[in-house]
């Protein structure tokens, strides 16, 4: 599913103003990551996509339909939302966290339970934690499982609101090549906000980096927007006006290790192969 805003603003009713004037077209079946920092509005607008909160003025669509006019909790029941801390229910287990949504949506309770075991399986959970609750979790497998519970409802749209911020940076790095595997898996329309520029390169099919009351800098691919940032913001943002991403090659113990201008490892060259 697509989704469009058109000349989207939002002021809250204390008078702070986080978004001034947005619109973007998010391509179907595509990951868009919002990259901004503390202020800039990226949460803000993708919580407009479930109506967690109104724009004051303009529009947001989905496939060319006007959600204004769509009933905001038939609306979240039919896109997954996947927020930093998992926003699990913590008297629940495992298995009837992520059956959640399919129950409310009227599934029985054997089909919904069989969809969530089938769901573990997706994200990479072993079945055995079926009967566990959140407390008895790791952060990283609690990530999963608010995934896990996203995806329940079969959605078309997946919202991921700094999903891996609060999970350390191995468990991070798992946790982002899994989203890559699901998303060329199950194909859906993700939007991702995050503020760390390595993580939205990563991930970002459309990465749309935003300053401050969700003006617009730059939008592209994270090719275009290294390539030739749009103004010094932007450049001094994603580090091209500093060197950072200049790489270097190192021999250590007799292999080639690609280095960043940092001294920072980024792959090991493979014989007559790219860094990996």
């Amino acid at each position: 599913m697509s989704i469009e805003f058109r000349g989207v603003r939002k002021q809250f009713p204390d008078g702070t103003v986080a978004v001034e004037e947005f619109s973007l077209s998010i391509p179907s079946r595509t990951t868009t990551v919002l990259l901004g920092s503390s202020g800039s509005g990226k949460t803000t607008l993708l919580r407009m996509v479930n109506r967690m909160v109104d724009p004051s003025s303009g529009s947001v669509l989905i496939d060319d339909e006007d959600i204004a006019r769509v009933d905001p909790v038939a609306l979240r029941r039919r896109i997954g939302y996947v927020m930093q801390n998992s926003g699990l229910l913590p008297h629940r287990r495992v298995v009837d966290n992520i059956a959640t949504v399919p129950r409310l949506n009227g599934v029985a309770k054997d089909e919904a339970r069989e969809r969530a075991l089938a769901l573990m399986d997706t994200v990479g959970l072993d079945r055995s934690l079926a009967g566990r609750y959140p407390r008895q979790l790791s952060g990283g497998q609690q990530q999963r499982v608010g995934v896990a519970r996203a995806l329940a409802a079969e959605p078309n749209i997946l919202l991921m609101d700094e999903p891996f911020g609060a999970v350390d940076p191995i468990v991070r790095t798992e946790l982002q090549q899994e989203l890559i595997r699901l998303r060329t898996q199950l194909e859906k329309t993700v939007v991702f906000v995050t503020h760390d520029v390595e993580e939205a390169f990563l991930l970002g099919q459309q990465v749309v980096l935003l300053e401050r009351g969700g003006r617009i800098a730059q939008v592209g691919t994270p090719a275009e927007i290294l390539a030739n940032p749009a103004s010094d913001f932007v450049a001094e943002f994603v580090g091209a006006d500093r060197g950072r991403r200049s790489l270097r090659i190192e021999v250590v113990h007799g292999r080639q290790v690609v280095v960043d201008a940092d001294g920072r490892p980024a792959g090991v060259l493979a014989a007559g192969g790219p860094a990996r």
